[in-house]
């Protein structure tokens, strides 16, 4: 099974220690995801490592950057109950294009398999998502319902399953907006505004049974 074992982040680690997340020599381990914190160039997510894949470790997929891997400090014992805004695991990986066809390709000829695809409007337009499996995570590829251009696809953004979401709420206070039904029956999802310091596009999850591998 090919597995996501790393995030390159524009942050600085000063950000997501203040967001409360435990972070060891500018890396922050969620579950078995290292996330280096660059502290720039760039914002958002800026690259992935996968581990299992047909094609080259090095190899762009339909724009989504390919990183180095998590680095020397990815060795450090920081663990997901350490976290002092309660998140113990990340929920899945948002990434959107404006050709799904094509991301779906590129993503399955590296190995990845799609496992389920639905229409929606969850983030207020009509959309279709495609979900892949990447070891713990979950990919979610996010298009229009029609191709909207030859643009590459891009990284958006995180969903962290924490302990208890109303413990996260109190610890970020109004950096996070109220909490709301997700689409996952009897979950409920909240999302960090804007302007707590971050740069990647990030949301916070009630505790749910675990998908299937």
């Amino acid at each position: 099974m090919v597995e996501l074992v790393a995030l390159e982040i524009a942050d600085a680690p000063g950000v997501w220690g203040g967001l409360g997340f435990a972070v060891d020599g500018g890396v922050c381990r969620v579950g078995r995801v290292a996330h280096r914190l660059a502290g720039g160039p760039g914002k958002g997510i800026v690259s992935w490592t996968l581990d299992g894949t047909r094609t080259e470790p090095a190899a762009t997929l339909d724009g989504l950057t390919a990183g180095s891997g998590p680095g020397p400090a990815a060795t450090a014992t920081v663990t997901a109950s350490r976290h002092p805004n309660g998140v113990v695991a990340i929920d899945h990986l948002v990434v959107f294009t404006p050709d799904l066809e094509r991301t779906v390709s590129a993503l399955t000829e590296a190995g990845c398999q799609e496992r389920r695809r639905r229409r929606s409007a969850t983030y207020g337009r009509e959309m279709v998502q495609a979900f892949f499996r990447l070891g713990e995570v979950v990919l979610e590829v996010v298009s229009g319902a029609r191709p909207a251009g030859d643009g590459p696809a891009r990284f958006f953004g995180l969903a962290f399953t924490v302990a208890d979401l109303d413990a996260t709420a109190r610890h970020l206070g109004d950096r996070l907006h109220p909490a709301k039904d997700a689409v996952q029956p009897g979950r409920q999802i909240a999302t960090l505004d804007r302007d707590a310091g971050s740069t990647v596009a990030m949301a916070f999850m009630s505790p749910g049974r675990p998908e299937p591998a």
